[in-house]
């Protein structure tokens, strides 16, 4: 049961891409939201004026950091509900500074997790993890494929990587996240805190600020535009399975609303199958839509990276009651849009030429 209107539900995170588009929907719905948020990465002040300007009042920012416990515990008093979001979110920075991540990632999220506890007022918890707790998957075996890698167990391709798939954490990144992944399941086991956890793969989307760290897909969308290179680091033939914000929503809420059937449990969420794309195939398709071939530079592998991902979503789906995610075409369409007007037209080096704009 979703929590009464007008109560206060906690977005940690909430200035960016998937937190800011939650607190919209959020609001939406008659919420307060109170938005934690360092503002560390740049450019997300946009979306907390954002926010304001569509939702005034109902938007309560605290401009804070995890790793300060007296401003985690401001946040989450007589908060109904909390998302939990922020985080460092870039394998290459976890590597730069792997105290940082860890002092965000787990230092983080365990003192939002004891501030809940103290608080004592069963506030669920619902925490945005990622695919890398399960590693880059050395074990598995995968053949070419003109779209990309494929596994060579046909049933794991078929339905993608399921939650029973043994951890495996690689790099700083992938060990600050799997540990507080555990951290909040555990939680619920210890102390009966209603909490689940949502392993992601790849989230796409409006008010994405693609970075060639995090949020690809809106990044080679920006840089295609303005007629910029693209890296791809190793061979460009990996395979993720992209999933729109507007369903990712869908099931946050639904993940809230369905709290006691889902607490104690982690869950894969991503595209599915049907939404897998390796980086040249979104490629080729970007190059559909601006109606030019994007130019792209390669470089080596990065550290932990996964030749071949795609989430087993027939857990959460049936836990949630979830419909077919967006076609991953259409959804890339309608970011392209959005992105083209959304841009300042001395920024648009390369055009959307009209009648490609008109069939997106």
């Amino acid at each position: 049961m979703m929590p009464p209107a007008a109560s206060t539900i906690l977005v940690t995170g909430g200035a960016g891409f998937i937190g800011c588009n939650l607190a919209d929907r959020l609001a939406e719905r008659g919420y307060r939201v109170r938005i934690l948020d360092s503002l560390a990465r740049p450019g997300v002040e946009a979306n907390l004026e954002w926010l304001a300007d569509r939702h005034g009042e109902q938007i309560e920012p605290i401009v804070g950091d995890l790793r300060e416990r007296e401003t985690v515990t401001r946040a989450v008093r007589d908060a109904a509900a909390v998302f939990h979001f922020a985080a460092q979110v870039a394998v290459t920075t976890s590597l730069d500074d792997p105290r940082a991540d860890f002092d965000v990632n787990l230092g983080g999220t365990f003192n939002l997790l004891e501030a809940l506890r103290a608080a004592g007022a069963g506030a669920p918890l619902i925490f945005a993890s990622t695919n890398k707790v399960y590693g880059n998957l050395p074990d598995l075996q995968f053949d070419p494929s003109p779209d990309g890698y494929e596994p060579t167990d046909q049933q794991l391709a078929r339905r993608g990587l399921d939650e029973t798939r043994p951890l495996d954490f690689h790099t700083p990144y992938g060990c600050s996240k799997g540990a507080a992944d555990q951290y909040v399941l555990d939680y619920a086991r210890s102390f009966g805190m209603r909490a689940a956890v949502i392993r992601m793969s790849c989230i796409y989307g409006e008010r994405q600020l693609g970075t060639e760290d995090q949020g690809w897909v809106a990044h080679f969308l920006i840089r295609a535009m303005e007629g910029r290179p693209i890296t791809l680091f190793g061979d460009g033939w990996q395979v993720r399975d992209i999933c729109t914000i507007e369903d990712t929503c869908r099931m946050y809420l639904a993940a809230l609303e369905r709290i006691d059937a889902v607490s104690g449990r982690a869950f894969n969420w991503g595209g599915g199958p049907a939404n897998a794309v390796s980086l040249r195939g979104l490629l080729d398709e970007i190059g559909r839509i601006l109606g030019h071939k994007p130019k792209a530079t390669f470089e080596d592998w990065r550290a932990g990276d996964q030749r071949w991902f795609v989430a087993d979503t027939r857990a959460i789906d049936a836990a949630l009651r979830l419909p077919a995610r967006t076609d991953w075409r259409t959804g890339v369409r309608s970011l392209a849009r959005w992105l083209a007007a959304e841009r300042e037209p001395s920024a648009r080096v390369v055009e959307l030429p009209p009648q490609k704009v008109a069939a997106l």
